[in-house]
């Protein structure tokens, strides 16, 4: 397997991990979105609590060249501590939800 979908297989099985978690409120649906051809990832919690809709974006994750870009991390302890735990080096991971001005004070990829 090569590097790639050894990535791949990473953030699936990551995605999959967070999405076993279901939301203790409401009648919320966590769904994992995969696309290893456009290199799209994403978790969702989609559903209702009482008289409020749910849907939102939980993780957000595209794999761009040789990096892993997270354009939006809701979790707790955030993705990239799970991605470095799994062997990803931080210059392999760009924080895209900062400002590029900000990613350069960070041990992470600036692009």
């Amino acid at each position: 397997m090569d590097r790639v979908e050894h990535i791949r297989g990473l953030i699936r099985g990551i995605l999959q991990e967070f999405a076993s978690y279901k939301p203790t409120y409401g009648d919320v649906d966590v769904e994992v979105v995969a696309d290893d051809t456009a290199g799209h990832y994403e978790l969702w919690h989609i559903g209702w609590n009482r008289w409020e809709r749910i849907h939102a974006c939980i993780l957000h994750i595209d794999f761009k060249g040789d990096k892993i870009w997270i354009q939006h991390d809701g979790t707790e302890d955030g993705i990239a501590s799970d991605l470095m735990e799994a062997g990803i080096s931080p210059q392999e991971i760009v924080l895209a939800f900062h400002p590029p001005s900000e990613r350069r004070l960070t041990p992470f990829a600036v692009s």
